[in-house]
């Protein structure tokens, strides 16, 4: 088993490799590479040193599994040449996200939809990893007939820049913008590029990948994005209207079944989801559990996760488990 990390020396590749750690994930072979700048550098891993490797060298040692978090316009270029070796590509980025051809997956949702032919496998944007987590199972049971969702997303989500511009503004220093206004101390109602009908690319593909994992093409969707002054995780205030009316009970332990899900709902004891608690946990968190009483079967959740795992690291590796499992590979 040969297993390569293309963009290991990032803030999602570092997590990559923490995760395949703590999941003693099964390989024989390591192959590390990233930009140009990166060749030669060297990464300890389970008490070896690893030396980071050209992207040409990595092709050429063909592989059976890459795992890719290096952008979209890096993944459009190499990953075919990646499974054209043969190697299954596992993709952070969203450039394969909406291709018909392509599965865009979270394992316990809809695993079923990786073929043995399928090359390539996209992993979703961190926040609709979490959002269809909730989503799945109670949509199997009352169907959902629309969602309106608010995100309060870290500024890991913008990489190490905005990381770095929330240090910089609270140590005063004039840094390098991964936004144009401050963030410390202030929340940006802005993810990605705004478009001509007023929402952003964050939120559109919030909306579309949404549809296409949960296989539902014409459910009706809504999505603000928000950036906030946090580090720990993405959060999202979900409203939900069913098709169906639904227990309060039930819907808890539906969810609390459900694979990867932790619920937090005890606001009595000021017990819910949060993304200082979440930080660097593999699970999703949910909390805040309640009947909308403004529309006839309504329900309120608030789902914490941190995106950096479950949101990107921690799913790729599930999925390289689920390719490995079934015999995918």
């Amino acid at each position: 088993m040969k297993l390569a990390i293309v963009g290991a020396s990032g803030l999602v590749g570092q997590e990559i490799l923490k995760v395949l750690e703590e999941f003693n994930f099964p390989f024989d072979e390591l192959i590390l590479t990233a930009s140009k700048r990166s060749i030669g550098k060297q990464i300890v891993f389970r008490g070896n040193t690893y030396t980071m490797c050209s992207v040409e060298d990595a092709i050429n040692s063909k592989p059976d599994i890459a795992i890719f978090s290096a952008g979209g316009s890096a993944s459009k270029e190499l990953a075919p040449r990646f499974a054209q070796v043969g190697c299954k590509v596992i993709d952070n980025s969203s450039a394969w996200r909406m291709n018909s051809d392509i599965p865009l997956v979270v394992p316990e949702v809809n695993g079923h939809t990786i073929q043995a032919n399928n090359h390539i496998i996209a992993n979703p944007n961190c926040s609709t990893i979490q959002l269809v987590a909730a989503l799945c199972p109670l949509h199997k049971i009352y169907g959902i007939k629309r969602v309106v969702v608010s995100t309060y997303q870290s500024v890991t989500g913008s990489g190490v820049k905005g990381v770095n511009q929330l240090n910089n503004e609270r140590e005063g220093i004039n840094g390098e913008k991964a936004y144009p206004h401050s963030i410390d101390n202030n929340a940006l109602p802005h993810g990605g590029d705004f478009l001509e009908n007023g929402y952003t690319t964050e939120e559109v593909k919030l909306i579309n990948e949404t549809r296409k994992i949960l296989e539902a093409p014409d459910m009706s969707i809504t999505s603000t994005v928000v950036r906030v002054p946090v580090k720990g995780g993405h959060s999202e205030s979900v409203n939900i209207e069913f098709e169906n009316e639904f227990d309060l009970k039930e819907v808890k332990s539906n969810l609390a079944a459900f694979e990867g899900i932790v619920i937090q709902d005890d606001p009595a004891n000021n017990v819910y989801p949060m993304p200082i608690t979440a930080q660097g946990r593999n699970e999703i968190f949910i909390g805040r559990i309640r009947r909308d009483n403004s529309v006839k079967y309504g329900l309120n959740l608030w789902i914490v996760a941190d995106n950096l795992r479950k949101g990107a690291a921690t799913n790729t590796v599930q999925i390289a488990k689920y390719l490995i499992n079934n015999q995918l590979i």
